[in-house]
């Protein structure tokens, strides 16, 4: 495994742990996140923003449907308020799959591996180019009889093919019932994002993996098919935003949580 961790070149999951204040990052990313964040000073709040409508999607899908499963791909580096710490503490018995194929990340999976005792989690080291392949992993941890979340947050940006990114969602939902869910952020240039373009040229000059924005109307495709929650494609800061913060900023990220009917 350690061969595959490259120090000398920037690494999404690393750099947005550096964004996050966390520790778990290299000089290279830090180096190369400080400098996006000059061309973009915003960069961090989109981070935390990211994370924080994690948890009031989890939060709405547990509490407000039942949900019980959760299928979260692309993953990142374990960070406060991680899936299945939202879920299980409002409900034990859920189950959580983590999918990601950064080697530093699976080299801390057993932070993501902790779990209460009614319930389970499990780390796959996979790539979300692979659809069929996680779904055929995911058992038995996962039944796919039975609804089940699927979480993309700031995945889909490095699939670069819009089209490719379209298939893969729709193998993933086309394999889990009535009732799933799928859960999503996009990096867009619309949202006052306009200042983004310079940085992920910078990104994909110099770190890995390259990323694209899409507009509004390409991540709503996403959703095709699927009855999307109030208050539909937003920016993810004013997603069901907490009651205590009256008019949280927009952030240059789409969120959205759609439902298979």
């Amino acid at each position: 495994m350690t061969d595959r961790i490259r120090t000398d070149v920037a690494h999404n999951a690393r750099v947005w742990n550096h964004w996050l204040h966390g520790k778990d990052n290299y000089p290279v990313d830090r180096a190369v996140g400080d400098h996006i964040t000059g061309l973009y000073p915003s960069i961090g709040e989109v981070a935390r923003a990211d994370r924080a409508f994690l948890g009031r999607a989890v939060t709405r899908l547990t509490a407000g449907l039942g949900m019980r499963q959760f299928l979260d791909i692309g993953t990142g580096l374990p960070t406060a308020e991680n899936t299945h710490e939202v879920a299980q503490r409002l409900a034990p018995d859920s189950r959580i799959v983590y999918v990601d194929n950064d080697p530093i990340v699976l080299a801390h999976a057993r932070a993501l591996l902790t779990s209460a005792p009614e319930g389970l989690t499990e780390y796959l080291d996979a790539d979300a180019h692979d659809p069929e392949g996680i779904l055929r992993a995911v058992t038995p941890t996962l039944d796919l009889d039975r609804p089940v979340a699927v979480i993309m947050l700031g995945i889909l940006n490095f699939i670069m093919d819009t089209g490719e990114a379209r298939s893969i969602v729709r193998t993933l939902m086309d394999a889990v019932p009535s009732g799933s869910a799928l859960v999503l952020t996009h990096p867009t240039l619309e949202l006052g994002g306009e200042g983004n373009k310079e940085a992920m040229r910078f990104w994909n000059e110099n770190a890995t993996p390259p990323i694209t924005a899409r507009t509004g109307a390409e991540i709503t495709s996403f959703l095709d098919g699927l009855e999307i929650l109030s208050p539909g494609v937003v920016s993810c800061s004013q997603w069901r935003p907490d009651p205590s913060d009256d008019a949280p900023a927009r952030v240059a990220q789409y969120g959205a949580v759609g439902v298979k009917p």
